[in-house]
């Protein structure tokens, strides 16, 4: 098949599963941010969503594109490593014009990959996965339920270390989609210079606002806690 057996083939599939990552992502960030000024707002999208049906499928629509992504990526990778030979010990220069990002976006990746399964761990399965098993006391001080996003928000950034890491994974999220997006792009077709440096404009603020969006709600909570001084490591 085409979208396996080419290289270019994995590319398009590399860089649909990547745009529709970023529609989502901006979807995600929308819904983050309602909990900036309606917290009753925030938790009332969390119990729309919850475990329902649709959520349930789109769940799973979201994280076969993910696997896809991701295994693509790595092919890729490997198959340019090979292709490379010998020649890639050879190079100790970065060449003019190439993005750091661009060298590195398999190190973005799996920071990346990493970041998904930090946050798997403190929201979807205090989330969907807990009303999917019945679990309806989380045991956390000040969080009412799995549809409490707004007060799990506020407990997960109430702990410095998760603020860190968060912090590390949305820079690495930046890099990635600021190149990304706009290779995607060039991919499926869009690669005149016109177009190009338009695209590339655009890549950088469609990262910058992602970035600014999910880092203003987490900084947000950070800094009641700290007013509050409910502050926690352990």
């Amino acid at each position: 098949m085409w979208l396996c057996n080419s290289s270019v083939g994995r590319k398009v599939v590399m860089s649909i599963t990547g745009l529709a990552l970023v529609l989502f992502l901006l979807f995600h960030m929308s819904m983050n941010l309602v909990a900036l000024f309606s917290p009753t707002g925030y938790n009332a999208v969390c119990e729309f969503l919850g475990a329902n049906w649709y959520a349930l499928i789109a769940s799973m629509g979201l994280a076969g594109l993910m696997l896809l992504h991701i295994i693509y990526a790595f092919w890729l990778n490997v198959q340019n490593h090979r292709a490379r030979g010998n020649d890639r010990y050879a190079i100790t220069d970065r060449p003019k014009g190439v993005e750091w990002s661009s060298q590195n976006m398999l190190l973005l990746g799996v920071i990346i990959v990493f970041g998904i399964g930090l946050h798997l761990f403190n929201f979807w399965a205090k989330m969907q996965l807990a009303e999917i098993v019945g679990n309806h006391d989380l045991g956390i001080a000040g969080v009412a339920g799995p549809t409490d996003g707004a007060g799990l928000i506020e407990y997960t950034f109430s702990n410095p270390i998760f603020v860190v890491l968060y912090a590390i994974w949305l820079l690495a999220l930046w890099f990635h989609i600021n190149h990304g997006f706009w290779s995607a792009l060039q991919t499926i077709g869009w690669n005149n210079l016109i177009w190009m440096k338009r695209i590339r404009t655009i890549s950088v603020w469609v990262s910058s606002v992602l970035m600014l969006g999910f880092a203003s709600v987490m900084f947000y909570y950070f800094g009641q806690s700290v007013v509050s001084g409910n502050l926690w490591l352990f």
